[in-house]
C-alpha cells in the first residue's frame, strides 16, 4: 500500500512537472510571436515558483512592458539586466527613456551596444531606440509653460465626463450616443456651437481612422465628406474639436510622427480653399511618450482640458485641466531636471504662478454649462414681424409657410455650395494660363447665373412665407 502510495505521488509530480515544462514552453512561443497580453498571465505564474529566474524575469517584464503596464516592467527588467540578460537592457533603456530618465537609458543602452557590437541588426534596432531618446531629450528643452490647475483620474469609457464645455463651445458625447451600435464608445463626437456640424471619426477600410464631417440637413445629418490630407493619414486620426472661430482644429492621431500612440494637434481651416494647414504637434506637456488626446478650449470659462493614459492601468486616463496660452510660451531654464518634472506633469502646482488663487477658475471649470449664453433656440433665426421670430420649423402655424420655409432651407443649401464651388473656380482662374480662363470663363459664368437666380428664388420663398404666416398669426 506504502509503495503504491510513493509510486501514485511520484507520477502526479511528474505530470505536473512535464504540465508545467508545456506550459512554460507555450509561454515562450506566444512571446516571440508577440502575443505578450496572451503570454503574460504564464509567465507570472512561474515567477511566483521561480523569481530568481533571470530570464523568466525578462519575459515578464518584457510582456508588462509591452500590454502598457510600464511602471510594474521596471523591477524585473532591472533584475535581468543585473543578470546580464541583453535583450534587458534594451528594454529597461526604451523604459527609462519614456520615463525621462534619459542618462539612465543612455547606461542601458551602452551595456547592449557593448554587448551586440557584432550583431548589425541588433545595433540597428539601438540606433532606433537612440534616436528616440535623443528626440524626446530635446523636446524637453520645448516644453510650454501652461498652467495645469487641476486633473482628474476617470474611467476611459467615462472620462467625457470630466468635460465640462460651456455651451458656446459647442459639445462632446460618446460616438455610440450619437450613432447606433457604434463598436467604441470611448471615442467623441464633436457638435459645433450652432449644432449644424459634427465631427467624428471613422474606421477606413484599408487604413485606421479617419475624421468625417456631417452637416445638418433639417431634421438630420448628411453629406458626409472625410477631412482630406493632411488631417487624416496612414494611421488613425480622432478626437476632434474645433474652436469657436470654425477655423482652429485640433484633434489627435497615432500617425504624423507622434511620439508614441495618441499626439494632439493643431491645425487651421482655410475656408476660400476648403482645404487644412499641415498640423503642428502640440508641445509638452500635452504630450508624451503615451497617449494623449481630446484637446478642447472653453474660451467662455478661459480652461481647457486634455487626456492622457501616461503611467496609468489600460483603464483609466488623467484629465487635466489648464489655462491656455493666447500664444505659445516655453518654459525658459537650464535646469533639465525642472523641465523634466513640468513635461511629465509631476505635480500640477510646479506650474502655477506664484500668489495665484486659482480655487475660483478650478470650480468654474468643474460646472455645468456655466456662464452660457441664452439657451440654443433652434435651427434658425426666422424674423415674422416685430412680435414673432421663429427658431424651429414647428414654430410655424401655417403649413404654407413652414412649406415655402423649408423649401427656402433647402435651397439655401444648395446655394451655400454654389458659392464654394464658384470661389474655388474663380481661385483656379486667377491661377491659370490663357487656354484654362478660357474653358473656364464659362463655367463660372453658367454658375455666376444659376447663384443668382437662386438667390433670388430664396428671397422670394421667404418674402411669401412671412406673408403667409402673418397673414394666419393675424386671425
Amino acid at each position: 500500500m506504502k509503495l503504491r502510495y510513493l509510486v501514485t505521488l511520484f507520477v502526479c509530480v511528474l505530470g505536473c512537472c512535464i504540465l508545467r515544462g508545456q506550459t512554460l514552453e507555450e509561454a515562450k512561443k506566444l512571446y516571440l510571436e508577440g502575443r505578450y497580453a496572451e503570454a503574460l498571465p504564464i509567465f507570472q505564474t512561474e515567477y511566483l515558483l521561480n523569481p530568481t529566474d533571470a530570464s523568466l524575469n525578462q519575459w515578464l517584464g518584457v510582456c508588462l512592458y509591452e500590454t502598457g503596464n510600464e511602471s510594474n516592467a521596471e523591477k524585473y527588467l532591472l533584475y535581468a539586466s543585473q543578470k546580464k540578460i541583453p535583450e534587458a537592457y534594451l528594454y529597461l533603456g526604451e523604459l527609462y527613456t519614456k520615463m525621462y530618465r534619459f542618462d539612465e537609458a543612455e547606461k542601458e543602452f551602452e551595456k547592449y551596444q557593448k554587448i551586440k557590437r557584432r550583431d548589425k541588426e541588433a545595433l540597428a534596432r539601438l540606433e532606433e531606440k537612440q534616436a528616440y531618446a535623443n528626440r524626446l531629450r530635446r523636446l524637453i528643452k520645448r516644453t510650454e509653460d501652461v498652467q495645469i490647475i487641476d486633473s482628474l483620474i476617470v474611467p476611459k469609457n467615462k472620462f467625457l465626463s470630466a468635460y465640462h464645455l460651456s455651451a458656446s463651445s459647442g459639445s462632446l458625447v460618446p460616438m455610440n450616443e450619437f450613432f447606433r451600435n457604434y463598436p467604441n464608445r470611448t471615442l467623441p463626437l464633436f457638435i459645433n456651437e450652432k449644432k449644424d456640424k459634427i465631427y467624428f471619426s471613422q474606421q477606413d477600410s484599408l487604413q485606421g481612422l479617419d475624421i468625417c464631417t456631417m452637416e445638418k440637413l433639417l431634421d438630420d445629418f448628411g453629406n458626409q465628406k472625410v477631412l482630406p490630407a493632411p488631417v487624416n493619414d496612414k494611421k488613425d486620426q480622432a478626437y476632434p474639436f474645433v474652436m469657436t472661430d470654425g477655423v482652429t482644429f485640433y484633434f489627435a492621431s497615432t500617425g504624423h510622427n507622434s511620439l508614441g500612440g495618441y499626439d494632439l494637434y493643431v491645425t487651421r481651416y482655410n475656408v476660400s480653399s476648403d482645404s487644412y494647414l499641415n498640423p503642428n504637434q502640440l508641445n509638452m506637456p500635452f504630450n508624451s511618450p503615451f497617449n494623449d488626446y481630446m484637446m478642447a478650449v472653453d474660451e467662455e470659462k478661459n480652461v481647457g482640458w486634455f487626456a492622457t493614459d501616461r503611467f496609468l492601468s489600460k483603464d483609466s486616463v488623467c484629465v487635466y485641466t489648464f489655462i491656455p496660452n493666447r500664444q505659445v510660451n516655453l518654459i525658459e531654464s537650464n535646469d533639465e531636471k525642472y523641465l523634466i518634472n513640468r513635461a511629465r506633469i509631476l505635480s500640477i502646482k510646479d506650474s502655477w504662478k506664484p500668489g495665484v488663487d486659482y480655487s475660483p477658475l478650478i470650480a468654474l471649470a468643474k460646472e455645468e454649462q456655466a456662464l452660457t449664453r441664452k439657451e440654443e433656440k433652434g435651427d434658425f433665426e426666422f424674423i415674422v414681424d416685430d412680435r414673432h421670430t421663429y427658431y424651429k420649423l414647428s414654430d410655424f402655424k401655417s403649413p404654407t409657410a413652414r412649406e415655402l420655409y423649408s423649401k427656402a432651407l433647402r435651397l439655401q443649401a444648395t446655394l451655400d455650395r454654389y458659392q464654394k464651388e464658384l470661389s474655388a473656380k474663380r481661385d483656379q482662374y486667377a491661377e491659370s494660363n490663357a487656354a484654362e480662363k478660357n474653358n473656364l470663363a464659362a463655367s463660372i459664368l453658367s454658375l455666376e447665373k444659376e447663384t443668382e437666380a437662386l438667390f433670388k428664388e430664396i428671397q422670394q420663398l421667404i418674402l411669401q412665407a412671412r406673408l403667409e404666416e402673418i397673414r394666419n398669426i393675424s386671425r
